[in-house]
Formats: C-alpha cells, structure tokens, sequence
C-alpha cells in the first residue's frame, strides 16, 4: 500500500483578507464660540453623531473602506464643536466568493478601522479645548443587518402593483 500524501493547498488559491493602510481623508473641526465655548457653562451639552460606510472598489483585489464621522456638540442653542471625519482604510481581497464580499466589506473592515478612527475624534475634540470625545463602539454587523432589511422592504413595496 503506497502513501499517498495530499497536496498541500496552494497559497496563491487561499481567501486572503488584508489592510494595506489607513488615511485620514477629510477632518474638519470647527468650535465657532471659542474661547468662550470651552469655559464651563450652566447645563449639560447634547451630542449628535452620525456615522456612516462607504466602499469603493479600487481594482480587481483592492477596496477603499471609508468611514464617515459627524459629531456635534450644542449647549442649548449654542453650538460648541462640530467635528466631520473621513477615515479610510485599503483592503486587498483575494478569492474570497461573491455573496461575502459585501459583509466583509460593510462589517469586518470598518470594524478594523473603527478604533483609529474613533482615536483622531477623540484627540481632535481634545486639542479644541473640550473632553475627548470617546464613541461607543459600533455595532457594524447591526447596521448592515438594518440597511439590508430597508433595501428588501423598498424593492418589495416598488414591486407591488399600484
């Protein structure tokens, strides 16, 4: 009986998932009422933020994954800080099959990027005078789940006969 081996998987064919780098595409931060908004005022201030992904394919294996930040701060009708963040990462895929692309990219690759995203928000409320301001984390895979079942509920309603 002669040993038969198997062959060893070629790596070339293996589902490869890789950050290439992270960029920060746009900040703005604005604190129109300076100084006199970073002195303490009567009342707790509101926050307001709003996150959102996009993805653009760069080439055939390469993927821009962008996370976009807007975070306000009001103390009554005062505005404080208003903070805009783009913070990009550049993934190489590699066979990894049609259907898992889109979770890949909408929950697997913001949620990498997320912290250091998360860390230039804090820091650039910082350096404006205020407390950093610290997001929670994101859950990603329930805002994909959530837009998913959006997208399904208008093609369903546009396909129904008026």
């Amino acid at each position: 009986m002669a040993d038969e081996t198997p062959a060893a998987p070629n790596p070339a064919n293996q589902p490869s998932f890789q950050l290439i780098g992270q960029y920060i595409k746009d900040l703005s931060f604005e604190n129109p009422g300076a100084p006199g908004s970073i002195m303490a005022g009567t009342g707790t201030p509101t926050f307001n933020v709003s996150i959102n992904v996009g993805v653009k394919k760069q080439n055939e294996e390469v993927y821009a994954v962008e996370i976009k930040l807007d975070a306000k701060a009001e103390r009554e009708t005062n505005l404080l800080f208003n903070v805009e963040l783009v913070y990009g990462g550049v993934f190489r895929i590699k066979n990894i099959p049609e259907a898992q692309l889109a979770p890949l990219l909408m929950v697997e690759a913001p949620r990498l990027i997320f912290p250091f995203a998360r860390q230039v928000l804090a820091s650039v409320t910082q350096q404006g005078g205020f407390p950093p301001l610290m997001m929670e984390p994101v859950d990603f895979n329930a805002i994909y789940l959530q837009n998913l079942r959006n997208l399904q509920a208008q093609q369903a309603t546009a396909n129904q006969p008026n």
